[in-house]
């Protein structure tokens, strides 16, 4: 029950920090392998803001979301739209381009030791129960990845932005034409995307660690949830995030010796029977 309870923990972690790929690839229709590098500016934030700053860990999270998101929006306003209209290929080589600009700079700033996060008291410890250790701190993660879960299934389904959202991804002209603002929809999306990045970052300094080589050490992670829960579908990236999570803690804690091949064989297994995704479209014949 334990290895389970952790495997759930580590899932949604990984949802927390997925989704984010998630909605900018499913409903933007944008390949940003630079996520990673989003989630590390979060973490690099929240750590910065911690050790140095002394903020509270329960403070330095939005903060370290909203950091994630201003540089989103920069990012997205001087250098993303230009790609928006460009091919998938494209748009992997300039994201790839990102990803190593990041690296560079976590080096010159950071440099290339792992970041110590001290967690606050009341999110240390763990409360033990008959056959079951409950991490505190990985409870927490629970909470916040199911609360989070649900806002952003509420948002995009229903809610005016979330149509205005799926028309803007459609039909861009059409959308245009019935007096929506679609340049102010994708950047307000990539915001959110991106601080959905940041705060996924800062919660997984204590469980994932932090080191500049953050974004391509996880990013596999994160496009196998996509992959597995179905390209734009937040309920698809959380099951899927939750399966993984589990078979990959219960593959390192069972079978040590293969125990991080666990995921890839998951992904594998489940793509045969559902190319799509779990909840991704069928194409139509």
């Amino acid at each position: 029950m334990t290895v389970v309870f952790d495997g759930i923990a580590s899932g949604l972690l990984l949802f927390l920090i997925s989704v984010g790929l998630s909605v900018t690839l499913g409903l933007m229709n944008f390949v940003n392998l630079a996520h990673g590098a989003f989630a590390m500016l979060g973490g690099y934030v929240c750590v910065l803001l911690l050790n140095r700053y002394g903020v509270p860990f329960l403070a330095a999270l939005p903060l370290a979301a909203m950091a994630s998101a201003l540089v989103g929006v920069v990012l997205e306003r001087t250098l993303y739209r230009r790609l928006y209209g460009a091919s998938h290929l494209d748009q992997v080589l300039f994201s790839i381009g990102l990803v190593f600009m990041s690296i560079s700079a976590a080096h010159y700033f950071f440099g290339a030791q792992q970041q110590p996060l001290q967690l606050p008291t009341m999110l240390s410890g763990q409360i033990n129960l008959p056959g079951l250790d409950i991490g505190i701190y990985r409870l927490f993660l629970i909470v916040i990845g199911l609360g989070l879960a649900w806002g952003l299934q509420w948002m995009v389904s229903s809610t005016l932005f979330g149509a205005r959202l799926r028309a803007a991804v459609d039909n861009p002209r059409a959308a245009r034409g019935l007096g929506i603002n679609v340049d102010r929809i994708f950047v307000l999306t990539f915001a959110l995307g991106s601080g959905l990045a940041g705060l996924g970052g800062a919660l997984g300094v204590e469980m994932l660690g932090l080191d500049p080589g953050f974004p391509t050490k996880y990013i596999v992670y994160f496009l196998i949830v996509v992959a597995v829960g179905g390209s734009g579908n937040i309920k698809g990236s959380l099951i899927a995030s939750i399966i993984l999570g589990i078979c990959d803690v219960a593959g390192k804690y069972y079978i040590p010796q293969v125990g991080a091949f666990v995921i890839y064989a998951v992904m594998v297994a489940m793509l045969i029977f559902r190319p799509q995704g779990l909840f991704g479209r069928t194409a139509a014949k």
